[in-house]
This record gives structure tokens, C-alpha cells and sequence, in this order.
């Protein structure tokens, strides 16, 4: 399913320190992420056997192959959050740019939209693979019980 690219309007009257704090918010958000899935890439790891015994492999070879792909994503994005915070001096300095002022805008509401599907997703995909791991940890204990 496309999401529509929205427009955010309201950004032509944020102020350079109000974008500036939206890209800290950023930069932490998606460094959080990053080390949520390396928490996210050892609980598959100790699950690994559990998975493969109750035949869900295609299933956690699908979700290990959505983790890599978010992770370098993560990787790519946060890289843009990063070079857009170096660039906001183009909003500070007293010299009068507007290309390059709408420019930055245009990139900053560019981002909103990025970041959100982004997070988005990556809360789905969080979500499938605790659904997996529960599943499978149900499936343990009943095999304990049984025995």
C-alpha cells in the first residue's frame, strides 16, 4: 500500500531553532532505532533453533531480510538528518538566500514525510517479529509442559 506524499504547509513559518530541534528529535529517534535492532537481531539469533524446529524459517527469513533492509535504510536516513542539521547555518547566517532557504525547507518537510513512513514501518516489522518470538515462545512452553 502507497501512503500519498503530504504536504506540510505550516513548515514556512517554523522558525530555524524549532527545525533545529525537530532534526535532535530525529537524530535520536533513529539512533534509538539502530540500537533497537541490534537488540531486535540477537533475540532472533537466541531464537534461532526454537524458529527453525517449529517450522516458521520462511517466516523469520522473511522478517531477517526486512531487519537488514531497515537497518541499512536507518543508516541512509540518518545520514540525511545529519548533513540537513549541518546545513541549518543556511537559515542562521544574516545573509539573504531565499533559494536556498526554500530549499532547506522544501528538504526539512521532505524529511517529515521520510522519517515518518520510516518509523512507521519499522514499528510494523518490530511488531511482526514480537508476534513470531511470542509465538514461538508459547509453542516452548506447551512442549514443556506436555513433557
Amino acid at each position: 500500500m502507497k501512503t500519498k506524499k503530504q504536504i506540510y504547509r505550516y513548515l514556512e513559518w517554523k522558525s530555524p531553532e524549532e527545525m533545529h530541534q525537530t532534526s535532535l528529535e530525529w537524530i535520536s529517534e533513529l539512533k534509538f532505532a539502530k540500537d533497537e535492532q541490534l537488540f531486535l537481531n540477537d533475540l532472533i539469533k537466541s531464537y534461532t533453533l526454537p524458529i527453525t524446529s517449529l517450522g516458521l524459517f520462511e517466516e523469520s527469513r522473511k522478517l531477517v531480510i526486512s531487519i537488514s533492509n531497515s537497518e541499512s535504510g536507518l543508516d541512509l536516513l540518518l545520514k540525511k538528518v545529519r548533513v540537513h542539521e549541518n546545513q541549518l547555518s543556511i537559515m542562521l547566517d544574516d545573509v539573504d538566500q531565499p533559494k536556498m532557504e526554500k530549499a532547506y525547507t522544501e528538504t526539512h518537510r521532505d524529511l517529515i514525510y521520510t522519517i515518518d513512513n520510516y518509523l512507521i514501518e519499522y514499528r510494523k516489522l518490530k511488531g511482526s517479529l514480537f508476534q513470531m518470538i511470542s509465538k514461538v515462545m508459547k509453542k516452548e512452553k506447551q512442549k514443556r509442559l506436555l513433557n
